[in-house]
């Protein structure tokens, strides 16, 4: 498994207002997307591409496109909606899958209650995208649901992790072909399983509570 921590001025001041309790859902959510294509940059970086043969207004050369199966970008529902909008600005020609994933908020376990997936993911370089990789038990089931239908290679991006969450995952993953992309790797989880310092229940913080 490999994994980036971005180091960059832009995403640590959009981070430092979204951690801020103050900061509106309307702020919330742009920044949000805002970070995303910033961390997307990163998470694109091995992104498959072929040649293809253009004309200039000064004469025919190679250049490259996107290959296909084209990429396949998964927000885990409910927050990762909020990333998706971010990564499909840099790469519009990505396909879309959802996966919706709840945490047990006793047994801290994932459980799956919705996907709209293609039945078969061979030879697809598929992205999730999930805000907070905290106990990293609802990304790894997700990681592990892409695999298991045929995936090639899955970049996870998210804007906050946890020493526990990368453990999770790396144990999870072996040897198969998973990249992790990072905003920040925080300080660790309290006793209800919440990131700290992190920044509250991104889910919450990115469409309200309904009540």
């Amino acid at each position: 498994m490999r994994v980036h921590i971005a180091d960059h001025p832009l995403i640590t001041h959009k981070l430092s207002v979204l951690r801020d309790k103050n900061t509106p859902s309307p702020i919330f959510r742009q920044l949000t997307e805002e970070l995303m294509t910033l961390l997307a940059y990163e998470a694109t970086r091995n992104v498959r591409v072929e040649q293809c043969e253009i004309e200039t207004p000064v004469t025919k050369t190679v250049g490259v496109k996107i290959a296909s199966p084209k990429p396949l970008v998964v927000p885990i529902l409910r927050a990762g909606l909020g990333m998706l909008e971010g990564m499909t600005k840099l790469v519009p020609t990505a396909e879309v899958g959802f996966l919706g994933l709840v945490r047990d908020e006793e047994t801290f376990q994932p459980v799956t209650y919705a996907e709209r997936l293609p039945d078969d993911l061979s030879g697809r370089q598929c992205f999730a995208l999930d805000p907070m990789l905290a106990t990293g038990g609802s990304l790894a089931a997700a990681i592990s649901y892409l695999f298991d239908r045929g995936a090639e290679h899955v970049t996870a991006v998210c804007l906050l992790g946890t020493p526990e969450g990368l453990k999770k995952i790396e144990e999870l993953v072996g040897d198969r072909d998973v990249t992790l992309v990072l905003g920040a790797l925080d300080e660790g989880l309290n006793e209800k399983g919440y990131i700290v310092p992190g920044l509250g229940d991104a889910g919450d913080r990115l469409y309200g509570t309904a009540e």
